[in-house]
């Protein structure tokens, strides 16, 4: 069965999974945003790990939110089937994926929903009717927008989209420092160790700016709290520790509130680009030119020209070679002109707390 999803009526049930990390979702909101203009489909679900949920609550684009809790309680054989029972009750008319996994596509398959449309180049490719070529070349919101090709392209400029909720916001003005300097939030987390920039680096950035005037916040789970701790201690305890004390809501209403985020290649630095707080990114093990580099608006990349990077698409748990020299050989000093020049620019209105 292929079906030609550009011959779709429209005003239908439409599902988009996007299980891989928050980061992922945030660089799917312009297909969301695409899909809604394009197809106008009458219900428009997302289906996202438990984590992510909160970050496309009150989205425009979105109807509903979906979980699939694939390393807790939906995990396993018996999980996907489960899974996949619910969203046949659904009774979904189309899918459109920008997860590539296999869980995806064998979930989206069971739940017998009759047109789906993915990447050629997933593990569960034959499961879709139709398979979109994805360039590699490409950054990863123009690779998702690729899958609007066969209902004749992606309308409009793309660009990520996030919205604040009201009471996190309420919540996270409690959290602030007080004072009038510009706020700038540190972001010292990610999943892989590789992508973590020295506690060092951080601290002595923090330092520096603090003492031009700036009020520096440090983001990031309850995970990343010890890290932020040890990046206070070092700064002579110029900076806040707000590391675990903001759920995901929290943390995108606290980056809505910042003239500047100073982070590494993971979640926060996508959010700010969402919320349209210029960017100064520090790439460890992974380049920007697998994708996921920031997109739109205000950015900076500071990272170290080696022959050995990236070494892998997400970076890894260790350095393969054992030197950490993507992390370590990123100056601080380059970090701080940075983070100066982009505060000496107009500055970003609602950035004061």
């Amino acid at each position: 069965m292929r079906p030609s999803p550009s011959a779709e009526p429209r005003g239908r049930r439409l599902l988009v999974p996007q299980t891989s990390f928050l980061g992922d979702v945030v660089l799917t909101t312009p297909l969301l945003r695409a899909l809604r203009a394009r197809l106008r489909p009458a219900h428009l679900t997302v289906l996202v790990r438990p984590e992510a949920a909160a970050l496309l609550a009150g989205h425009p684009d979105v109807d509903r939110v979906l979980v699939d809790d694939k390393r807790g309680r939906d995990r396993g054989v018996g999980g996907l089937v489960r899974m996949a029972l619910r969203l046949r009750r659904e009774r979904f008319d189309l899918a459109v994926s920008p997860h590539r996994s296999l869980r995806t596509a064998l979930v989206l398959a069971a739940a017998g929903i009759p047109h789906r449309v993915g990447f050629r180049d997933g593990p569960g490719a034959a499961l879709y009717h139709v398979r979109v070529p994805r360039d590699p070349r490409r950054h990863a919101v123009e690779r998702n927008l690729a899958l609007l090709g066969p209902f004749g392209g992606a309308p409009g400029a793309p660009r990520l989209s996030l919205a604040v909720d009201p009471e996190a916001a309420r919540q996270v003005a409690a959290l602030l420092p007080s004072g009038g300097g510009p706020l700038v939030g540190i972001a010292p987390g990610s999943v892989w160790a590789t992508k973590r920039w020295t506690v060092d680096g951080f601290a002595r950035v923090a330092a520096a700016l603090a003492a031009d005037g700036a009020r520096c916040v440090i983001l990031g789970g309850a995970e990343d709290r010890a890290r932020a701790e040890a990046i206070r201690a070092r700064s002579g305890g110029r900076a806040v520790v707000l590391a675990g004390r903001t759920d995901v809501a929290g943390l995108v209403a606290l980056v809505d509130r910042l003239a500047l985020l100073i982070g590494n290649d993971s979640a926060p630095m996508h959010v700010a680009s969402a919320r349209g707080v210029p960017v100064v990114a520090v790439f460890g093990a992974t380049t920007p030119a697998l994708g996921y580099g920031p997109w739109g608006g205000r950015a900076v990349v500071v990272e170290a020209d080696l022959a050995c990077r990236p070494c892998g698409r997400h970076g890894g748990r260790v350095c393969p070679r054992g030197t950490e020299d993507c992390l370590r050989l990123v100056r601080p000093e380059a970090v701080v002109a940075a983070a100066r020049a982009m505060l000496a620019e107009a500055p970003r209105a609602g950035a004061v707390g």
